[in-house]
Parts: C-alpha cells; sequence; structure tokens
C-alpha cells in the first residue's frame, strides 16, 4: 500500500511539473504581430506584467516541482514540502488570477475604460495564453490535491488511532 501511495505522489508531482512547466513555456512564447489600417503592432506576454509574474511563478513552481522529485521518501525535508506546497499553491493561485483578469480585458475589453478587445486582431496570441491558462489550471488543481495529500500524510501519525 505504500509503495502504490508513492507511485501516485510521483505521478502527481510529476503532472505538476510538467504543466506549470508547459504553461510558462506556452505563456513565454506567446507573441504575435499584426497589421490593422497600415499601423502595426505586437503582442507579447512581457508586455503585461500580469503575464510575466504567471511565467514567473509557473517557472518558480517548475523548478521546485523538478526538486521535490529527486526528494527521498525518508527524508526530514518533507515536512517542509508541505509549508512549500502550500506557498506555491497560493502563489500560482495569485498568478493565474492575475493573467486571468488581463486575459479577460483582452477577450472582451473595458467600454467604461474605452479598451478595445485585442483577441480579434491577434487570435493566434490570445489561443496561446488560453493554452498557457488552462495548463496553469491544471497545475494549481495539482497542487491543491498534493498539499491536501501532504497534510494528510504529515499530520496522520499525530492522529489518535484506535486500538
Amino acid at each position: 500500500m505504500a509503495k502504490i501511495k508513492r507511485i501516485c505522489t510521483f505521478l502527481l508531482r510529476l503532472i505538476a511539473f510538467g504543466t506549470t512547466l508547459a504553461a510558462a513555456i506556452v505563456m513565454a512564447t506567446s507573441h504575435e504581430t499584426t497589421s490593422l489600417f497600415a499601423v502595426s503592432f505586437e503582442a507579447k506576454y512581457t508586455y503585461t506584467p500580469a503575464f510575466k509574474y504567471f511565467v514567473i511563478a509557473n517557472a518558480i513552481a517548475s523548478v521546485y516541482g523538478f526538486l521535490v522529485l529527486f526528494l527521498p521518501s525518508d527524508s526530514l525535508l518533507w515536512r517542509l514540502v508541505v509549508a512549500m506546497d502550500a506557498v506555491l499553491a497560493m502563489l500560482l493561485t495569485s498568478s493565474i488570477s492575475a493573467a486571468l483578469a488581463i486575459a479577460q480585458v483582452g477577450k472582451k475589453g473595458n467600454s467604461h475604460a474605452g479598451w478595445l478587445p485585442i483577441c480579434g486582431q491577434v487570435s493566434k496570441y490570445c489561443n496561446q495564453v488560453t493554452g498557457a491558462l488552462a495548463a496553469g489550471f491544471v497545475g494549481i488543481i495539482t497542487y491543491a490535491i498534493l498539499l491536501l495529500y501532504a497534510v494528510h500524510t504529515v499530520l496522520n501519525p499525530l492522529l489518535v488511532q484506535k486500538t
């Protein structure tokens, strides 16, 4: 039973690593140039601080996820992993929230502020951002599951066992 739990945890951590890495790469490579009425403009993730924050947060989560994959199962550092999983879950949640807010403005615009939607002109860019956000969501969900499992595993010896 313990071996199955370790395999499931390893697979979840591998999924978390893969999705956060994919989210960072897809967002970092999102750019498109288009012309509108003989005026050329470019859409890149670096033009938006929220998208840069999203890339940085997912890159940090990817590096952390990669390092934790090689942590021995009998190490005392697993108690620190519980705290780091909580920090990363919050970091990823805040980064995707900020990125989603900007993506919504890019897709729908804001008539009150006079901001026009841009996704009609740069659809490839918007599709890449959508893909990065989807991968980011899978990463957040995976880290939330890992956090719940880690809390359960660490606190399990403290629970009163019936004999």
